[in-house]
């Protein structure tokens, strides 16, 4: 597909971001902007500043070659799921007759503009042409490596899928076309089709500009298919909202954490976890297993390409949580799971 033309009014229309949430006060929003109950919600300018000035970022290579190659399955049976890794926070999940994706980024930039911004350093593991029909889409908040308009966009022509998100997006979204958009507080439940789809809290921010900063919500999202729940803790820092989660549901069959984009610790620890802090928030959840995300696709912080899988490893040998139950997945990795008698079991593809 050509890649569509984006026009000033478009570029002004990304940048605002909407006109926000307009509704009542509650644990989590003020009237007016969205807070992280016990946490600050995002840092100031001041602290912005004094990170670059003092910026240490270790180099990344310019460009990788995808190591891996998608196969995607024919045929899935009830309760079977196959997960595929695209790339930083975007895998795509399938289940029997549906199809889902996360945050999907396709765009080369993860920023309002083409020249400017944080580029990809790899090509998505699974090309935009070779997805499957796309049921449901999830945006977990509309920080531009996670809400990418242009792939939505593409999305929408393509694969007319239902997107689901955070309270204050729907109006954005829908300023670009989209049709079919759902918008969810913290806690509440949605079934569309066969899923059970539910808003769970995330310690994070949301901007798009400055002055647009936390009028929309950000959060995770808990999937309930075919008797099995898929957790995706979208951009989070760690917190106590990880065994709230755990008490409402149980225990999750899968859980998507994100490793990544967390130096340095001063400023990013309250809206990033870094490795240590994803295996205390898997052993939080009693996540069956978990996969990490956000990392290795663009360069957002300060830690190298390769740090976060090492330090994962680092990480679950301090907490004592075996390597086959908090997993890393190359860029473009098909993995097949609970297709043996042990549920638990996951199975390459």
């Amino acid at each position: 597909m050509p890649q569509r033309r984006w026009r000033l009014r478009d570029v002004w229309r990304s940048l605002n971001g909407g006109p926000g949430h307009v509704g009542p006060a509650s644990d989590h929003f003020d009237g007016s902007r969205f807070f992280n109950p016990g946490a600050p919600a995002g840092r100031s300018f001041g602290d912005f500043v004094r990170w670059q000035r003092n910026r240490r970022s270790k180099v990344w290579p310019q460009w990788v070659q995808n190591r891996a190659q998608p196969l995607l399955p024919t045929h899935l049976g009830q309760g079977e799921m196959a997960l595929t890794f695209v790339n930083h926070i975007t895998f795509l999940i399938q289940f029997a007759g549906l199809n889902i994706l996360t945050d999907p980024v396709y765009s080369q930039r993860v920023s309002p503009f083409r020249n400017l911004g944080p580029a990809r350093v790899r090509d998505p593991g699974l090309p935009f042409a070779g997805l499957p029909p796309v049921h449901l889409v999830l945006v977990s908040h509309n920080h531009y490596d996670h809400l990418d308009i242009e792939t939505l966009i593409r999305l929408e022509v393509e694969h007319a899928p239902h997107f689901i998100t955070t309270l204050g997006n729907r109006a954005f979204l829908q300023q670009f076309g989209l049709s079919e958009v759902s918008e969810l507080d913290w806690w509440e439940t949605l079934a569309p089709g066969p899923a059970q789809v539910s808003l769970t809290p995330a310690q994070h921010w949301s901007s798009r500009r400055p002055r647009n900063r936390n009028r929309t919500l950000w959060g995770g999202f808990m999937l309930q298919v075919s008797g099995r729940q898929v957790f995706f803790a979208g951009d989070t820092g760690y917190g106590a909202h990880f065994g709230r989660i755990r008490a409402r549901f149980g225990e999750a069959d899968l859980a998507l954490l994100p490793i990544g984009a967390y130096e340095p610790r001063w400023f990013m620890q309250n809206q990033h976890m870094d490795p240590d802090d994803a295996v205390r928030a898997h052993l939080d959840l009693q996540a069956r297993t978990s996969i990490g995300t956000h990392f290795g696709c663009f360069q957002l912080t300060d830690e190298g390409i390769d740090d976060p899988p090492q330090e994962l490893a680092i990480a679950r040998e301090r907490h004592g949580v075996p390597a086959e139950a908090f997993q890393v997945l190359e860029t473009g990795e098909t993995r097949l799971f609970w297709r043996s008698t042990r549920a638990s079991e996951p199975t390459h593809g």
